[in-house]
């Protein structure tokens, strides 16, 4: 049975999703939600998901949302991208929940308000205070990447894929990949993975859509 993902490209987490799903070796496919005409706010996009967001994966009966939650149900599904002991899961937890509340959701904020919010509703001094608190999230990731290849364990896991889905945006947010050569590499490596595809070329919809 093939998979659906809600999603739309400019949605990094929903990237994250679709980039396990792929690397999984899933079958899955997208499904386009026009965010920025409304869509994720209309009745019928909220009897999916009352929450009005992307991703929402939906798998026969079960609809699941939150990228955390649908990253921990495609490793369990597939058995791939899991840790391969008790302890490892728990480091995999561990890092999904910090990217959720110290990466993700800054840059998912830092970037829309530097991208697609109209100049004249950017709030005054909020880019550069979340810039200011992203760099300390960049340092940790950095630090922790100096030693190893992967987040957690000895391959890649979902731990990696939560932790990079924004990190491979075009869109400026204040992320230069020469000032972390840690995290570059890493992300080189992610790159490097069979079948691994740029947001824009796994998810419909990008900016260039709305030109």
């Amino acid at each position: 049975m093939t998979l659906n993902l809600y999603c739309f490209g400019e949605s990094g987490s929903a990237y994250k999703c679709a980039l396990a799903l792929t690397l999984a070796d899933m079958d899955w496919a997208p499904v386009f939600v026009d965010f920025f005409n409304g869509e994720a706010r209309s009745a019928a996009f909220k009897a999916i998901n009352p929450m009005g967001e992307v991703p929402v994966l939906v798998d026969g009966e079960t609809v699941l949302t939150q990228s955390g939650v649908i990253l921990d149900y495609i490793s369990s599904k597939s058995g791939k991208l899991g840790g391969r002991s008790a302890a490892e899961r728990r480091e995999v937890l561990r890092w999904l929940f910090w990217d959720n509340h110290k990466l993700s959701t800054q840059i998912g904020t830092t970037r829309f308000l530097a991208n697609f919010l109209p100049e004249e509703k950017r709030p005054a001094g909020v880019i550069p205070f979340q810039q200011g608190r992203l760099k300390a999230a960049y340092t940790v990731l950095n630090d922790h990447l100096a030693n190893r290849n992967w987040i957690a364990g000895a391959a890649v896991t979902i731990a990696d894929l939560s932790c990079c889905g924004y990190l491979y945006y075009p869109e400026p947010f204040g992320f230069d990949r020469k000032d972390w050569p840690h995290i570059d590499a890493w992300l080189d490596r992610i790159s490097a993975l069979p079948g691994w595809k740029a947001p824009y070329d796994l998810m419909p919809g990008s900016p260039a859509d709305r030109a």
